[in-house]
This record gives structure tokens, C-alpha cells and sequence, in this order.
């Protein structure tokens, strides 16, 4: 838990990875470029004493991540959402299998989500089906660019999509996590486009889609939907990096969320490895909103970063909150 000036933080890290990028698992040329476009992220965005050595970023250790996250991070819950990137790595880049066995030796302080590919037909509804008997799964992830064969992305409004978000509704995983951000080597930028989250959202309004990145750099077409859609959810992961390079991008960035949205559906998660939460905590904690645009914007008040750092990941996720942390039971303003 992150402590500043008298006041608690519980911490949820909302999307966290263990991945597996080194030489040996790199099965071609697109995996190559994958991670170094990941470490292009790190080095540009970062503070300098937080660019690791590439080696090291390609495959990370155990040690390393648990001094990132719980030891050094305030990190009280993260949360694994897997890549699998089956064509460019051999044994799959970021795996709900691989996260899962960390997260079996910290039950409590890791949760590892699942994944789905509607273009593997019925054996893909299977092997959700397994997976979740497996990890009791309370959410998925979803990577609408991953390359299949021939095909290079697909839709969460495509017919075989609804048959696993159906399945999912089904099975009780509430939690729909989707990547709709700024692209990465060799992907195609348009299947990460935001305006299937619309169609998914009013056909599943029992579930929740939390929009990883925000939709950056489709921010506009993002916040539109969100509110006309109170299911949907801003994941500030890529976002928060900004408060370093580019402060005032942020507090635009952040302050069209807020009043899109509202504080209740906006939540933290630093993308580790690419960038380690403590900086981000700490400087999200001492940032304000400047002031010649707090008339447009308004302010981040100590509830409002302290919902987005934690609680209302803690309460898509069922997570108890200790006292210390809590805020009290305010109504939820409707869109």
C-alpha cells in the first residue's frame, strides 16, 4: 500500500505481464520487432534511471517482478492479462499458463485473467471453458490484432465473437479487458480501432470492457462511446507513462476522461514490464491538473486518484479494501 501525507492507497495494478521475449522463444523476425518496439516504449517514455538493459526486458525474472511490484511498487493486487502471440514467439509471448503459475504462489496478490480467439471456432469455446475450470477466471484479455495465419485481426462485433462473450456471460467472467491502443510492430493499426467496444457493450451490458490505453490514440472516438455506454471502462496502462514525458498531454488526457466518464470508471494498471508502478504511483499521487485548464478539466482530488488507483479495480474484481483505504458508498451518477 502506498502511504503520502496521512492518506492510504490500496493499490490494484490492473495489467501486469511475465512474458517471455528472449532469443530462444523469439521464432521469427515479427517477435523481434515486437519486443524492441515494447523496449522503444520503455526508453522514450520512461524516466532514465528506469530504462532497463534489453537483455534483461526480453525475459525478466520472478525475483524481478516481485520486487517491482510488491516490494518496491505498492502494488497490493496485480492483475495478469496475457498475450499469447502464438506466431511470433514459440511457446507463446505472455500465456495465461505461465502467468498462472506465479500467480499460484502469490494467490494473494496476483489474479490471472484468461484470453479467447473467436477465430478458433468451437475448440476455442473449449479451451475458455477449460481454462476457466482451471484459474477460475474473473476476467479476459483481448487482443483484437493478433495475427492468425492469413488473417490480421478480428472484431469484437463479428459474429463469432458473440459466442464467446456469450460464453463468458455465461460462466460468470465479468471482466472484458481489450487493447485498444497505440499499435505495436508488425500489427495493424485498424484492428485496434474502438468502435466495436460500442456494438459489444449494448449487446453485453452484464459485462464490463475495460478499454486498456484508453483507445489512444482514438481518445475522442473512445470517450463517445464510453458515455453512452456506462459498461465501459478506461484503462489508464500507456496513458500514464505521459505524466513523465509530456505532463500536460496527460492532464488533457486525463481530464477528458474525467469528464466523459466519471472518476468511478477509470483505473490504473502500469503495463509492466514496460514501465514499473512506483514511479507512476508516486507521480500520479503529487500530479494536479494545471491550472489554466482546471476550468475546463476541474482537479484531481486525493478520492479521485485514490479510485483510480485502486478501488474501482477492487470493486470489478470483488476485492476486499481495508479500512484504511476506503472511501465511503457515494451514488453512481448515471451518463
Amino acid at each position: 500500500m502506498y502511504r503520502k501525507e496521512g492518506v492510504d492507497y490500496f493499490i490494484v495494478d490492473g495489467h501486469i505481464h511475465y512474458w517471455d521475449a528472449s532469443e530462444e522463444n523469439t521464432a521469427n523476425k515479427y517477435g523481434e520487432g515486437f519486443i524492441r518496439c515494447f523496449y522503444d516504449y520503455q526508453r522514450n517514455l520512461s524516466p532514465a534511471e528506469w530504462v532497463w538493459p534489453l537483455e534483461k526486458f526480453r525475459k525478466y525474472s520472478e525475483q524481478d517482478l516481485v520486487h517491482d511490484l510488491f516490494e518496491t511498487g505498492y502494488v497490493d493486487v496485480g492483475i495478469f492479462q496475457p498475450t499469447y502471440l502464438s506466431e511470433f514467439y514459440r511457446t507463446g509471448f505472455n500465456t495465461t499458463e505461465r502467468n498462472g503459475a506465479l500467480a499460484r504462489k502469490y494467490p494473494e496478490q496476483l489474479i490471472v485473467n484468461g484470453a479467447f480467439d473467436p477465430r478458433e471456432g468451437e475448440p476455442g469455446l473449449e479451451r475458455l471453458r477449460a481454462l476457466h475450470a482451471e484459474w477460475h477466471l474473473r476476467g479476459v484479455k483481448l487482443y483484437t490484432a493478433e495475427w492468425r495465419g492469413s488473417s490480421k485481426g478480428w472484431k469484437l462485433s463479428d459474429p463469432e465473437a458473440q459466442a464467446y462473450l456469450a460464453l463468458c456471460e455465461e460462466l460468470g467472467i465479468r471482466n472484458v479487458h481489450v487493447h485498444k491502443g497505440p499499435t505495436i510492430w508488425p500489427l495493424n493499426r485498424d484492428a485496434f480501432d474502438v468502435a466495436d467496444v460500442d456494438h459489444a457493450a449494448s449487446a453485453f451490458p452484464g459485462l464490463n470492457f475495460i478499454v486498456e490505453h484508453a483507445g489512444l490514440p482514438r481518445l475522442d472516438d473512445f470517450c463517445w462511446i464510453a458515455t453512452q455506454e456506462p459498461n465501459v471502462y478506461a484503462g489508464l496502462s500507456v496513458v500514464m507513462p505521459f505524466i513523465h514525458s509530456r505532463p500536460r498531454y496527460f492532464a488533457k488526457v486525463i481530464g477528458e476522461l474525467l469528464y466523459w466518464l466519471d472518476d468511478n470508471r477509470i483505473v490504473f494498471g502500469s503495463d509492466y514490464a514496460i514501465w514499473s508502478p512506483k514511479w507512476l504511483i508516486e507521480k500520479f499521487v503529487d500530479f494536479q491538473i494545471p491550472q489554466d485548464l482546471q476550468s475546463e478539466y476541474g482537479s484531481l482530488t486525493t478520492d479521485i486518484k485514490r479510485k483510480i488507483l485502486g478501488l474501482n479495480h477492487a470493486r470489478l474484481y470483488d476485492l476486499k479494501v481495508p479500512d484504511s483505504a476506503a472511501l465511503p458508498d457515494a451514488p453512481t451518477v448515471a451518463a
